[in-house]
This record gives structure tokens, C-alpha cells and sequence, in this order.
């Protein structure tokens, strides 16, 4: 099997040891080449040459989410196929929600024991993914989350504290958090942005818009955030919404998606948020944000300018994943 090696240097708790432990590793069971980044969007321009060139049968990324969704991007140029290279993930960011979402350990060494063990046994899944189209960028593929308003400004908070060489920290986020909720005082009692599902009247008034492809949404620490408790890599997309943000009803809302209780049911899934402004829906194929004003928009914790409009498809067995 010949194999690419994507590796972004730049990622949180990638290292050269890292690196060189599973470089090594990897090359005992296949023919690998490695492909350091350089810039933003390299992994992904690296993933569809690959895919292009046909004769790399795994890409694997080392790296954070961000690193992840670019080589996914890549990889689908131009759509799902049984031609497109499989796919696997050594966590190297400071989050890594789709490594963890798979079940993969966080630790990048343990990881790639699994990986290899994996390899050896054959072991793949096929999943779902999302894709976001908006007008002035090229459709995006997501592998565990997308937003437009609240959620999205906080993550544009966050990559500007970076920008001015903040470390990104589960505190980090949780303090811009805070911040933004402070400073957005009009938006959180009258939101700009409404759902429109087909076959049923739209919902106006959102400030805050998750859309989820699995669960959880993100982690803080080793606690996962479950807004959308339901959302699998099997399923269609879940969405998840607030209509006005309290101090009281934010707080009971957090509690809610960080303790989610079980239900009485069958389906052995824990329980959403509940509330007169929390919107739910889960397992929606097509639907569409629509904002008054422009908002910002995020994919997979990347921020990605702000948007008026963005439709959302989920795309059931979309890539095959070495697990």
C-alpha cells in the first residue's frame, strides 16, 4: 500500500519527534512518502494531488482539525468515490474533536499504535461528512461542525488571539467566549439568522446556529460538549439553535450540553438541550442559514469570514476512514 504523510509542524503538540516516531513506524508496513506543510491550504493542495495522481491508496494527517478538514477538502475535489485514497488521523492539535469522535486515543503515540494495528487488521468505516456552499468561496467539506453567528465569532476571536501569538487553550476559548458574550449584548436578545428546512416554516431569530456531522461538537479538557447528542458519522446533519441568550437560560443551556441526561427510550443516545429558545433538529439532509446581516461563519474551528447566506448538505458513506 503506498501511503502520504501529511504533517503540519505548525500544529499545537506536533513535534519532530512526533514525526519521526510514526514516520518510522509507518514505514515498516507501507510505502510512504512525507509531506511537511508550508502554508495554509497546503495540506489540502497535497491531499488532491494525491487523490489526482492515483496511485496513493492512504493519506494520513498529522496534525490538528484544521489540518484534517484540509486534507478531507482535498481529498473530495471532486467528490466521494471508491478511487478516493482512505483516509487516517494522528491527533496533533490542541482539540482534535474528529480523532477523539472516532474513537482514537489523543495521545499521537497510542494513536498510531491503533492505526497501525488497524492497517494490519483492515479495519475501515465509512462516514457521513457535511459540505457548507456559499456564495464567494469554493464548497466546503466539514467533518464534525459548521456555524454561522455566535459560535463562529468566538472561534474568529480565538484565531486573532493567535494571530498575536496566544497559545490555543480550552481556556483560551472558554475566555473569549465570555468576552463575546459580553460585548454582543444586542444580537443575543434579538439574533440575526434563520433556519430554512424544506417542508416546514422557517425559523427566525437565532444567535447562536451549530450545525454537527457527530457528537460531540467539541471538548473542553476531556469533558465532551454535547449539543446535539444524536448527530453520528451515519446519520445526516443535526442542528442546534438558541434564540435569545440569558444569563440564566445560557447558563442552564451549558449545563444541559456539558451533563446531558439519559432518555427513557431505546436509543441509548443521551438527551438534548431543552428550553422555549433552544432549537433542535437531527438527521436533516438539505436546509439553509439565512442572515439579516453578515455573520460570521465557521467550519471545523476554522473561521472563514462573515456570510449572509449558507446551504448545508450531509452526505451519507462520503470518505473511508482507517480506524
Amino acid at each position: 500500500m503506498r501511503a502520504l504523510l501529511v504533517v503540519n509542524p505548525k500544529a499545537t503538540t506536533t513535534s519532530g519527534r512526533t514525526r519521526d516516531v510514526l514516520t518510522h513506524a509507518l514505514r515498516s508496513d507501507l510505502k510512504l512518502d512525507v509531506a511537511v506543510t508550508g502554508y495554509r491550504g497546503h495540506a489540502r493542495d497535497l491531499a488532491r494531488q494525491a487523490a489526482a495522481d492515483g496511485t496513493v491508496d492512504l493519506v494520513v494527517a498529522l496534525g490538528g482539525d484544521g489540518t484534517v478538514n484540509e486534507v478531507v477538502n482535498g481529498l473530495l475535489a471532486h467528490g466521494p468515490g471508491e478511487r478516493v485514497p482512505r483516509l487516517a488521523v494522528v491527533p496533533g492539535g490542541s482539540t482534535n474533536v474528529f480523532a477523539r469522535a472516532l474513537g482514537l486515543p489523543n495521545h499521537p503515540v497510542e494513536a498510531t499504535g491503533v492505526l497501525l494495528d488497524a492497517l494490519d487488521q483492515r479495519r475501515e468505516r465509512q462516514i457521513s461528512l457535511g459540505k457548507a456552499m456559499t456564495e464567494g468561496l469554493p464548497d466546503r467539506w466539514f467533518t464534525f461542525t459548521a456555524g454561522l453567528g455566535f459560535d463562529a465569532g468566538v472561534v474568529g476571536r480565538v484565531e486573532e488571539q493567535r494571530r498575536s501569538g496566544r497559545r490555543s487553550t480550552h481556556a483560551l476559548y472558554v475566555r473569549e467566549a465570555l468576552r463575546h458574550y459580553v460585548t454582543e449584548r444586542e444580537h443575543r436578545k434579538n439574533g440575526p439568522v434563520t433556519l430554512e428546512l424544506p417542508g416546514r416554516a422557517p425559523q427566525p431569530g437565532l444567535v447562536l446556529s451549530i450545525v454537527s456531522n457527530t457528537s460531540p461538537w467539541t471538548f473542553l479538557g476531556n469533558r465532551p460538549v454535547l449539543p446535539s447528542p444524536a448527530a453520528s458519522f451515519e446519520t445526516d446533519l443535526d442542528v442546534f439553535g438558541i434564540t435569545r441568550m440569558t444569563a440564566f437560560g445560557t447558563a442552564r443551556t451549558v449545563r444541559q450540553i456539558l451533563l446531558p441526561h439519559t432518555p427513557s427510550d431505546q436509543s441509548g443516545t443521551a438527551a438534548g438541550p431543552t428550553g422555549k429558545h433552544v432549537v433542535s433538529y437531527h438527521d436533516v439532509r438539505h436546509f439553509t442559514l439565512v442572515s439579516q446581516e453578515p455573520a460570521p461563519f465557521q467550519v471545523d474551528g476554522d473561521h472563514l469570514g462573515d456570510r449572509s447566506r449558507v446551504s448545508f448538505t450531509g452526505v451519507r458513506r462520503a470518505l473511508r476512514v482507517i480506524v
